[in-house]
């Protein structure tokens, strides 16, 4: 075979493109990368980081309301959409520009358009094929709308970054992550929200616990939740919109936003020639090193049907580098994957639910506390923190960790490593809390839960 242009061709510059062509490109290899919107992906332009940004401002209306408690006397305050949309954008735009000078830096031919496999070996971007030895897919995925009448009048997480003004009135169709985290921003910043979804509870798969929490405090917040109801319609009544929902009613709003699901970004790619076969979901099929159904073809990140977090789709193209450049093969561990939802309040988790625990093992134990956080003592805030662990009874292993309340995330964090390290319900009974700290809590619970346990939430 006549000498390649590249060693490696990456399609998609977000985050697990950037980090392996970055990586592959240390190791000497000749590498480029194609994106065709922005590089950052979906987690820096449109997702997890201005989504974030804008959980932080929608924090500061209770932040105001809890200084009162603690002498404070905060008059005037009011909140401007224009401003804080223009920062957000700044702040990505700066993203943006490190990521290319990362690339730049690191020795990677930067290319602006789309990328389509032609075969195994050779890619057109726009007017011109290069070819390459070995070929990333990491195109990550998009937001879809759901099946029905009327909604070209709605958006998707994609357009809720750019609005022009904050909408009086909204309504959030799902209830996944996305769904619950903008509800939680617009409720926050001022808006009269409901939120509907078709099933028993929102956030199907975490632990029951978890979501039974998140959705009460969500309700006391003031956030309309109506479970087990669909949207039927959306119908444009002059300058509003009408929901036709399942139950017969209807429901005015100024903003209709579906977060009803993502799909990989499959399409237009030339997979197909290439011999790059798909799951029956429409993700690209992999083996556990991240190999395609072509050899010299691989993919990361959110366009495989594996977990869909930045951090995964990073260590992904990690262990892809190791495997192709580093002559170290390995695989991704995808077991005990912390992740957060960055909701009103927060939630975290790591490892096994109560419920896909008492699956596989034999007998758990659950430990389990609710509690009013030291804050809210004095801010007479009624919001609970719930934390949780969940324990193989034979073995004495940490199997999960789930919390929802102020600053789960960063708390989750560290308790991730343990429970990846093996840890013990005795270790963590061993190990000394801080005080007072919330944190404390997860090496302080004693007694587990009667069994019985509660009757489990259906999912």
């Amino acid at each position: 075979m006549a000498e390649q242009d590249f060693d490696l061709f990456v399609i998609g510059g977000g985050s697990g493109g950037v980090r392996a062509a970055r990586m592959a490109a240390a190791t000497g290899a000749r590498v480029a990368i194609a994106e065709e919107y922005r590089y950052g992906g979906t987690c820096v332009i449109r997702g997890c980081v201005p989504k974030k940004l804008m959980s932080y401002a929608a924090h500061f209306h209770e932040d105001f309301e809890d200084a009162a408690g603690f002498g404070w006397a905060v008059e005037g305050a009011r909140f401007d959409w224009a401003r804080l949309i223009g920062n957000k954008d700044k702040e990505i735009d700066r993203l943006e520009g490190v990521y290319e000078r990362l690339l730049s830096e690191s020795g990677v031919d930067i290319l602006r358009g789309h990328a389509r496999l032609l075969d195994a070996h050779r890619i057109e971007v726009g007017e011109r094929v290069f070819t390459a030895e070995i070929v990333l897919i990491a195109s990550g995925g998009h937001p879809v709308f759901p099946a029905g009448h009327g909604w070209e009048h709605a958006i998707s997480s994609n357009e809720v970054f750019h609005l022009d003004r904050l909408p009086p009135r909204v309504a959030v169709y799902g209830g996944g992550y996305v769904a619950v985290e903008f509800a939680g921003i617009f409720n926050g910043l001022g808006a009269q929200v409901t939120q509907v979804y078709r099933g028993a509870q929102i956030l199907r798969g975490f632990d029951d616990d978890v979501r039974d929490t998140l959705a009460a405090e969500m309700v006391k917040k003031g956030i309309d939740l109506r479970v087990e109801t669909t949207v039927d319609a959306v119908e444009k009544k002059g300058d509003e919109l009408r929901l036709h929902l399942s139950d017969g009613t209807q429901h005015e709003t100024d903003l209709v936003l579906a977060a009803t699901g993502r799909r990989p970004n499959t399409g237009n790619l030339g997979l197909a020639a290439a011999g790059v076969a798909l799951t029956d979901d429409g993700a690209v099929k992999v083996d556990d090193y991240s190999c395609t159904t072509q050899p010299n073809i691989y993919a990361v990140g959110d366009v495989t049907d594996r977990i869909a977090l930045t951090p995964v789709a990073i260590a992904e193209a990690m262990a892809f580098v190791d495997t192709v450049f580093r002559g170290v093969p390995r695989a991704m561990d995808h077991e005990n994957v912390a992740s957060a939802v960055f909701s009103h309040p927060p939630v975290s988790t790591v490892g096994l639910t109560e419920r896909r625990a008492r699956e596989r093992f034999a007998a758990v134990d659950i430990y389990r506390s609710t509690f009013r956080p030291l804050k809210h003592t004095l801010s007479r805030r009624n919001e609970k923190t719930m934390m949780k662990l969940v324990v193989d009874r034979a073995t004495d292993r940490v199997l999960g960790a789930h919390m929802v309340g102020l600053d789960a995330p960063e708390i989750v964090q560290g308790v991730a490593v343990a429970i990846k390290a093996g840890a013990t319900k005795s270790m963590f009974d061993a190990t000394v809390g801080i005080h007072p700290t919330a944190a404390e809590e997860f090496v302080t619970l004693r007694q587990p839960v009667p069994e019985p346990v509660r009757e489990q939430v259906a999912e």
